[in-house]
């Protein structure tokens, strides 16, 4: 990264791009086996090309873009929330109606590096307390008015809980480094934090949640959430929960196709909730869609690899930037506020078992938060290893104590999910735990997740990027919001404020390091296997990735973790 007036160009990874997550929860996590990892078994992922190095299939052979067309996208959950952005609670479903509707100030590429998208050029001064964002001149919301600084800060103030009429609930904490945010200019804003803050543009994107809204919608007190008005590719045209969302283009859209004109390609889109996996892929399979996108293991390697290998159907697999699946656990009340249980707990897995039954053993099991060539993986962090005979005996001494070693996990209501919940919950009894299973849609688990109603709930989060965007994720949890474990351990705080403000970076890999290997001491979280995500398309749909970024910004990120650009993507 650099300073002065240059754009910000700085790779936060070796291996990717970071982001705040969405809040996300798993759903049946497949990914990628690589030659030498825990999950053992056949490199099935890699053998069938279902990853991003094989790139889209069908593209090479589409041909040039045409115009025309509506994307009818079928997505994992509905928001019921509404997107009035600064108080949504959007997981990846969310996270791809934003990808349509608004822009994000910077995006990710595939180098790992954070660069301006509706700005157009960021700097900061030497300690990084100072951020100036000059945005983009001559842009309108789809309502017509002008993107301008103003707006812009009226933004920043919305998300960080600084404007009147707005209440953030995760976005206050987020932003909670940010000291004041002021206008410079017609198109500049200057925001200035208490601290040092190295990776500050990498939370401009926040994985896609972070897109800048109208003034009128953003103070709209009472539809805020339903009318929608951004500068996005496609306009906002209606909503009906449950149903569809749906937009046209933007036919002022400020970036340009190679014919001149502006993206999208496509006429309209409409966005469809299927939470059952098996539905979506067989909606895709008549044609009720034409675009789907999962993470299910089984069906990615099923129906999906079926489909694209007979070629009545595109694909695009990436576990590039992937989150980690995991069992959240609650350490602020029984069982899980002993460290007893919840060692005992991680070993009474066979997580390579699981990982086969539950996945055909596709993806890579993970013994930290942190994948491979992220900044703080470490090959063995200290994660204990299977062992059912410590197990029992660790449960059997809390219970001798006289307290009750249950607990009930929480699924979301996918079926795979449930089949997941099943086997980690056998796996328990066999140990000594007696557990319930509680299925949940996924709106109603986040509510949960966010107001800890819980005590163990399957999880999908933490996306491979720089460590620092697991902060808001991982901060004391007695003042923290958003610390859905509620564990509270300073010496993951202190290392968190570490990292924050350290731009060496091998001083930094040592902070995230230690920081890996605290969570396997302390087991705030077990940890499964990485998740990759699929794009599935009719086979005449194509350009799941799009163009190239703005101004030399290079190759779109090729994960889709957080959703992917559609701009690029056409009908033929």
């Amino acid at each position: 990264m650099t300073h002065g007036d240059r754009t910000v160009r700085r790779s936060f990874l070796v291996r990717g791009a970071a982001a705040l997550v969405a809040l996300t929860l798993v759903a049946a996590a497949c990914g990628g086996k690589k030659a030498g990892t825990a999950g053992g078994g056949t490199n099935a992922i890699v053998k069938n090309g279902l990853n991003a190095a094989a790139g889209e299939s069908g593209l090479k052979d589409a041909g040039s873009p045409k115009r025309g067309g509506t994307l009818v996208y079928g997505v994992e959950a509905e928001t019921t929330g509404g997107f009035c952005l600064p108080e949504a609670q959007l997981a990846i479903s969310g996270m791809l109606v934003v990808r349509a509707i608004y822009d994000t100030l910077t995006v990710p590429n595939s180098k790992g590096e954070y660069v301006p998208y509706l700005a157009k050029k960021i700097s900061h001064n030497a300690d990084y307390k100072q951020w100036d964002i000059t945005v983009r001149s001559g842009i309108k919301f789809s309502d017509g008015s002008p993107l301008t600084a103003t707006v812009v800060k009226n933004n920043l103030d919305a998300y960080r809980g600084s404007y009147k009429g707005r209440s953030p609930l995760l976005f206050a904490f987020v932003f909670n480094n940010v000291d004041k945010v002021d206008v410079v200019d017609p198109l500049t804003v200057r925001v200035t934090t208490k601290k040092p803050w190295v990776d500050f543009p990498a939370f401009l994107y926040s994985s896609s949640r972070l897109g800048i809204m109208g003034q009128a919608q953003l103070d709209d007190k009472a539809t805020c959430d339903r009318k929608l008005i951004g500068t996005g590719p496609f306009k906002f045209v209606s909503w009906q929960q449950n149903v569809a969302l749906k937009g046209t283009a933007n036919k002022d859209y400020w970036q340009k196709a190679p014919d001149g004109k502006p993206y999208p390609y496509v006429d309209a889109i409409e966005i469809r909730p299927m939470p059952e996996g098996s539905v979506r892929v067989g909606a895709l399979q008549t044609g009720d869609v034409n675009v789907i996108h999962t993470s299910n293991a089984e069906d990615i390697g099923g129906p999906l690899l079926k489909m694209r290998d007979q070629k009545t159907a595109n694909m695009f697999v990436s576990e590039d930037f992937g989150e980690v699946s995991f069992v959240q656990l609650n350490s602020s009340r029984p069982p899980f506020d002993d460290l007893r249980i919840r060692q005992a707990f991680a070993m009474g897995a066979d997580r390579n078992e699981i990982n086969k039954l539950s996945n055909n053993g596709l993806p890579t099991i993970a013994d930290g938060p942190f994948a491979p060539g992220s900044v703080g993986y470490l090959k063995d962090p200290g994660f204990p290893k299977f062992d059912v005979v410590k197990a029992k005996a660790l449960v059997a001494a809390y219970v001798a104590e006289g307290k009750k070693a249950e607990f009930t996990l929480t699924t979301t209501t996918d079926l795979s999910t449930i089949r997941l919940g099943e086997l980690l919950a056998e796996r328990a009894k066999r140990v000594g735990f007696t557990v319930k299973i509680n299925s949940e849609d996924q709106a109603k688990l986040i509510n949960d997740a966010i107001g800890a109603k819980f005590q163990a709930m399957t999880f999908r989060n933490y996306p491979g990027g720089d460590p620092d965007t697991q902060y808001v994720w991982w901060y004391d949890g007695k003042t923290n919001p958003v610390n859905f474990g509620k564990f509270s351990d300073p010496e993951i705080s202190r290392l968190l404020d570490a990292g924050r403000s350290t731009p060496d970076p091998a001083a930094r890999k040592q902070i995230y390091e230690n920081l890996n290997r605290r969570f396997a001491q302390q087991l705030w979280s077990t940890w499964a296997w990485f998740t990759p995500w699929a794009v599935a398309e009719a086979k005449n749909v194509h350009g799941i990735l799009g163009p190239d970024l703005p101004d030399s910004g290079g190759k779109p990120s090729t994960g889709l973790a957080t959703g992917h650009s559609l701009i690029g993507m056409w009908v033929g």
